[in-house]
């Protein structure tokens, strides 16, 4: 079976690029010819061993011929080092840190399925596993959603067979060119285009976190834990609590938070968290009750009474919506965070406090379980 999906704004085209047992053996020949001259054409190399690019192409799950996992092996050292070649020979005054961070940016599994999702690699893999196809169609819908190029991980987390793929179609290249590093990236190189360079790097979330607090002399300390099914990840700065997120995926979580924090640090002119901090945790489920709660616990922790405040009324007058922050005061420092739009005060400023009490349930306050 190949993977013969298209990934137009339906996404629900799928075929087989032929079927073996219906063709006659000059006819599978003849097939096959034509799917490695697909890919070939794509990425604009000839193989003199064409059995190379099948292997890169197939699977494991595909049990009828070996599959591209040694490949991928060499691939993944192959591109490494012909990056770590280029960003030297390319920023030859970088310290050795920034070149591993622009090394694993241009080899990271996200930079490389969307290499694969640009040049519509994926659905030319030899495979026998229909789940491949949804996680590969989900990834394929976000990317067109936020644009191909992003300068950190997009909403969905990339299905790391894609960057597979793209390793083993490397490595078939280093190989059928008698392991030259140099022709595997004169061949190769333009495929991951537009390179991440020194200025790209810089805008990804979690990157663009901790130069920014490097440069001002604080500490950045971003903690993960679980509630439920969700990963939540928050991010301190000099032990401050300023940014907080939840996903499904613990990367997603890390990345959403970093952003959160980046964007708070805006708000608040770089880093004046002084004047207090925000925590923004989204998806998870509404504590009953939630402003006595949270009040009983500021009075059992001598601390100031919430402070509610609607931050925003949204939609016309007969669906009017509210969103409403709390602020708390605590012997670490003062913490502010916003609910979601309900449509009466007293319910916007429940979720507020909800979302309070999620973020307390963080294992540094020490709390434990609040909900």
């Amino acid at each position: 079976m190949l993977a013969l999906t298209n990934y137009s704004s339906t996404m629900t085209s799928e075929e087989d690029f032929h079927s073996e047992e219906n063709l006659s053996v000059l006819d599978v020949i003849k097939s096959t010819t034509i799917w490695v001259s697909s890919v070939e054409e794509i990425i604009q190399y000839r193989f003199r061993n064409k059995s190379l690019l099948e292997e890169a192409l197939t699977h494991s799950s595909y049990t009828e011929s070996p599959s591209y996992q040694r490949l991928e092996f060499v691939g993944d050292a192959a591109l490494g080092l012909a990056v770590a070649n280029f960003v030297f020979l390319t920023y030859p005054d970088l310290d050795p840190g920034q070149l591993s961070l622009l090394r694993a940016a241009n080899i990271s599994t996200e930079k490389l399925a969307r290499v694969a999702i640009r040049h519509n690699l994926y659905p030319f893999m030899r495979h026998n596993a229909p789940s491949l196809d949804i996680k590969v169609r989900e990834f394929a819908l976000a990317v067109q959603e936020e644009g191909d190029e992003i300068p950190h991980a997009g909403s969905v987390k990339a299905p790391k067979v894609l960057a597979d793929l793209v390793e083993s179609i490397a490595a078939a290249i280093y190989v059928d060119c008698n392991f030259d590093l140099k022709l595997l990236w004169e061949y190769f190189s333009w495929l991951l285009e537009p390179i991440v360079t020194l200025e790209t790097l810089e805008q990804q979330p979690v990157t663009m976190l901790y130069e920014v607090c490097q440069k001002q002399g604080k500490h950045v300390d971003i903690k993960h834990w679980r509630k439920g099914t969700r990963n939540i990840a928050s991010v301190y700065v000099d032990g401050k609590l300023i940014g907080s997120s939840s996903s499904d995926q613990k990367d997603i979580a890390k990345i959403s938070a970093a952003k959160e924090a980046l964007e708070r640090m805006y708000e608040m002119g770089s880093l004046p968290l002084e004047d207090g901090s925000i925590v923004k945790l989204d998806d998870l489920q509404e504590i009953e009750g939630a402003k006595q709660k949270l009040n009983s616990l500021c009075t059992k922790k001598r601390w100031s009474m919430p402070v509610y405040k609607v931050d925003k009324e949204v939609g016309a007058a007969h669906e009017r919506g509210f969103v409403c922050s709390v602020q708390i005061e605590t012997a670490a420092g003062t913490y502010v965070t916003s609910g979601d739009v309900k449509t009466k005060v007293k319910e916007a400023e429940n979720s507020a406090a909800s979302m309070m009490l999620h973020g307390l349930e963080d294992p540094k306050f020490g709390l434990g379980k609040i909900s």
